[in-house]
């Protein structure tokens, strides 16, 4: 990886996009893609698209989302305490005792998930964390010298932790579910641009937000370029750590290549092309099955408008909605190049249908 592409990853992966506060990331990411692209893309809510042939009928899009899970303060107590909910799918279990930053207009507030000694605790009836107890201290003594600091309910609150490597194999820290995603995709499209490759078609890099609370960037933007076809990005569970059963989980492994998903929303014979690619340009993979619905935004796509010939290809994350989110290496660069090498071979007007 080259000096500015590590820049770029660790710039954008260490600021906080929460779900529906994502337009400082997203400056970050546009700023990055703006040289390989022509046009690009800002909607209402945040979502942003780098472009290429913007005038090409056929449109294609790569997509990753924006946002990470946070916290809302919901209430401040009398003697200072911060009570929270949930901004998407953040664990209550990991909180206590993590450092916590609460974003304000004028800036950053320090803040902790406190929690009681395990001297004190009732070791009989011993209670767990839940949105019931858990509470954040930010060194204040009442009320009115928490709001001082310019906290209000409706502040969100991101937990205060970096990117970093773990034994010169993994990428480690909160949200690369799915910034990665984001940097996976800038990452093909920065190679198309350096090969000088002329696509035959319009290229769509999307960088959605508001995945987290129900795939609704994706849903805004898919209606608004009505694509012919949609490549999702997004993370999956690497079910060879502790505790999963990969008889309900599945098999997927870090290390062992992007994992390609099968289940309704996927269409077929594009899924069959990515096959294709991955198996001639020697690009391992694994595969996985989604009932019903992925739960990415491939739903989002596939069910929009007419119907997008759309498929996932998923990145296999360790610790998933933690701040030790763990993604390897190889699997990064795997779905990059699985992702151009499908592009570079596509052809304009391409028609997916099953039956024409």
């Amino acid at each position: 990886m080259d000096k500015n592409s590590e820049e770029f990853l660790y710039k954008y992966l260490n600021n906080a996009s929460p779900t529906g506060f994502e337009s400082s990331g997203q400056q970050i990411w546009l700023d990055y893609i703006k040289p390989y692209i022509h046009d690009y893309i800002s909607d209402t809510y945040g979502t942003m698209v780098g472009v290429v042939n913007p005038d090409a009928p056929y449109k294609v899009v790569i997509e990753a989302h924006a946002d990470e899970i946070s916290w809302f303060v919901n209430y401040i107590s009398s003697d200072g305490y911060i009570y929270v909910i949930r901004n998407g799918g953040s664990d209550h279990q990991i909180a206590p005792s993590k450092r916590v930053n609460i974003h304000t207009k004028d800036g950053i507030v320090k803040g902790i998930f406190g929690w009681p000694a395990i001297h004190v605790r009732d070791r009989v009836k011993e209670e767990t964390p839940s949105l019931k107890n858990l509470f954040i201290d930010c060194g204040c003594a009442s009320k009115e010298e928490v709001e001082a600091k310019g906290i209000h309910v409706g502040s969100v609150v991101t937990f205060d932790d970096e990117l970093m490597e773990l034994n010169d194999k993994y990428y480690v820290g909160r949200a690369l579910d799915n910034r990665i995603g984001g940097f996976i995709i800038a990452q093909a499209l920065k190679r198309i641009s350096e090969n000088n490759i002329e696509l035959p078609f319009g290229l769509y890099v999307v960088n959605a937000v508001q995945e987290e609370i129900g795939l609704r960037g994706a849903e805004m933007i898919a209606r608004r370029i009505k694509p012919d076809v949609a490549i999702i990005t997004d993370v999956c569970h690497d079910t060879y750590s502790p505790m999963y059963d990969k008889k309900t989980q599945g098999e997927q492994k870090a290390g062992n290549g992007p994992v390609l998903t099968y289940g309704p929303a996927v269409q077929n014979n594009l899924l069959n092309m990515i096959i294709e690619v991955a198996e001639s340009k020697n690009i391992p993979f694994q595969r996985s099955a989604a009932s019903r619905m992925t739960g990415t935004d491939t739903d989002a796509f596939a069910y929009s408008d007419i119907g997008v010939a759309s498929a996932l290809i998923s990145t296999p994350l360790k610790y998933m909605h933690t701040t030790v989110e763990t993604a390897h290496k190889d699997d990064v660069e795997n779905v990059s190049n699985l992702i151009y090498e499908f592009l570079v071979q596509l052809k304009s007007g391409h028609d997916f249908r099953y039956i024409k």
